[in-house]
């Protein structure tokens, strides 16, 4: 078995906050990822990082200071002087997480600067998406990086927000990817716009893995589990389940489970163990309030026992 000594994840775009009625609280899928990661593997070496832009104002400080409080890399998070630093205005109906996406941000200005270039070449795996590219800056920025990132597993998290995709976006992340994860409403709203299968699930996920010659392509179904779908046929586990604290809601559960995806993956695991790891990681997501909470030491452990049996 591989060990992850020195494994080093990276999420890449989009630096936000998202703002609840109550409370302003970190959030965006990248640093979601690279808070969860960081968790995994750094007792072993390894790192999760942010690749991302924050504007020069108190929530880019807030949010620098936050990362540093968690002992991970800032280097690699820009500041803009001229953009503020994003928020996504956040509702939650029937548990179920809603963003309106605040314009203009510090990350639709992402820079391949020579930091980006450095990590790039270094990285062990990237998790990107959509969001961050509806800025025609951005989604060079992160062509530019994929491309530096060739060695790396590239997972798209494709995570459609409001208006901010296209085929044509789709269809370019998927050709710079190496894998992908959605959920079943994402594939039902891609699959005519890739000219994939509408009718069945299954053979939708075959074609796109097919498609874009992807190692994987991870179907998340709640609590239905995680479907993993790969050249030899497709794996599948229901999820994992954590006693629900107060308040606790959905928001990070899947950027938790493409963590476990990524780590699974980069070790070698079979697709049953990769999805073993993503689930346990989703489901305690799932089972409290916010997006990067500490997690707690058995779910560490597991990520331990997984990498030493």
């Amino acid at each position: 078995m591989v060990q992850n000594k020195g494994l080093q994840i990276v999420g890449l775009g989009e630096a936000v906050f998202d703002v609840f009625d109550e409370e302003t609280i970190l959030g965006g899928a990248p640093l979601n990822v690279a808070a969860c990661a960081h968790q995994c593997v750094a007792g072993a070496g390894g790192a999760g990082i942010v690749a991302s832009r924050v504007g020069r104002d108190a929530l880019g400080r807030q949010l620098i200071r936050d990362f540093e409080s968690r002992n991970m890399e800032t280097k690699y998070i820009q500041i803009d002087d001229d953009r503020p630093t994003g928020t996504v205005l956040v509702s939650l109906e029937d548990n179920q997480p809603h963003y309106e996406i605040c314009k203009p941000a510090a990350w639709d200005a992402l820079q391949m600067d020579r930091r980006w270039v450095e990590l790039a070449s270094r990285c062990d795996a990237v998790c990107f998406g959509t969001l961050a590219q509806r800025s025609a800056v951005s989604r060079e920025a992160i062509e530019r990086f994929l491309a530096s990132a060739s060695g790396a597993l590239r997972l798209l998290d494709i995570n459609l927000r409001q208006e901010f995709y296209s085929p044509s976006i789709l269809d370019m992340c998927l050709e710079r990817a190496s894998a992908a994860k959605l959920n079943e409403e994402e594939l039902k709203i891609i699959a005519p716009l890739l000219n994939l299968e509408t009718s069945n699930r299954d053979a939708a996920c075959t074609q796109l893995l097919q498609k874009y010659e992807l190692t994987f392509v991870a179907l998340t179904r709640g609590e239905q589990g995680i479907e993993l779908h790969h050249s030899s046929g497709m794996a599948q586990t229901s999820a994992a389940s954590y006693p629900k604290q107060p308040h606790a809601d959905t928001v990070g559960a899947g950027d938790a489970a493409a963590v476990g995806l990524m780590i699974g993956t980069c070790l070698g695991y079979s697709p049953d163990e990769t999805l073993e790891l993503a689930t346990h990681l989703g489901g305690y997501l799932a089972s409290v309030p916010g997006a990067t909470p500490k997690l707690p030491a058995e779910l560490i452990r597991r990520v331990g026992l997984a990498r030493t049996d």
